[in-house]
């Protein structure tokens, strides 16, 4: 497997579309991400950044671009950051600092930023729980949403409330073994591509 040094941007691309692909839309887990995934109006971001600074800064710039873009081009952003805030502890503390920014820049109630991580946890579970997977990327990922888009969503899907609930469901039927074989490939995609390129070299 590629290590986060090692990754390319394609490499990191690469492995969060499978995911989206094959987990959030082949899984259901999110009932609007395909729409927007075949329109190509996801902006997919592999930021190169190894301190929460930097991180920080890219962010700063990630949503106002989202601000200022028509949502026909972009609607929503993924920012993955492969070389900073790997520990879920560490990551989970600087979502109050993406809070706080969002605030700051004069977006809340425009844009909202959803959380992502290899180790989400939710509060009150243990980490192997399965409920944690729906939220398991393949790296930490900052998901930046129009307020607008997911209120249009949400009017579209009379069931939204109960998208959690349903996840968990597929979760426990999927098994904690068959998720881990999941996301696998991705990886294993990701390291024989690695792979490939060095041979190349």
């Amino acid at each position: 497997m590629s290590t986060p040094d090692s990754l390319s941007s394609n490499d990191v691309i690469a492995a969060t579309r499978r995911w989206v692909e094959n987990a959030v839309i082949g899984l259901n887990l999110c009932p609007f991400a395909k729409a927007v995934y075949v329109r190509e109006q996801i902006r997919f971001v592999a930021s190169a950044a190894s301190t929460p600074l930097e991180l920080h800064d890219e962010l700063v710039k990630e949503l106002l671009l989202l601000r200022d873009a028509h949502p026909e081009e972009i609607d929503t952003t993924l920012l993955m950051h492969p070389r900073v805030l790997t520990n879920f502890l560490d990551y989970n503390d600087f979502l109050d600092v993406v809070d706080a920014t969002v605030d700051e820049l004069g977006l809340a109630g425009q844009i909202q930023v959803a959380s992502f991580h290899p180790q989400y946890q939710f509060a009150g579970t243990a980490p192997d729980d399965i409920e944690n997977h729906t939220n398991r990327a393949p790296y930490p990922t900052l998901h930046l949403l129009r307020e607008s888009s997911i209120d249009r969503a949400v009017a579209a899907f009379p069931e939204a409330s109960d998208i959690f609930n349903r996840n968990i469901a597929t979760m426990r039927s999927l098994g904690l073994e068959g998720w881990n074989r999941l996301m696998a490939t991705f990886h294993t995609h990701q390291a024989m591509t690695w792979n490939n390129e060095k041979q190349k070299n």
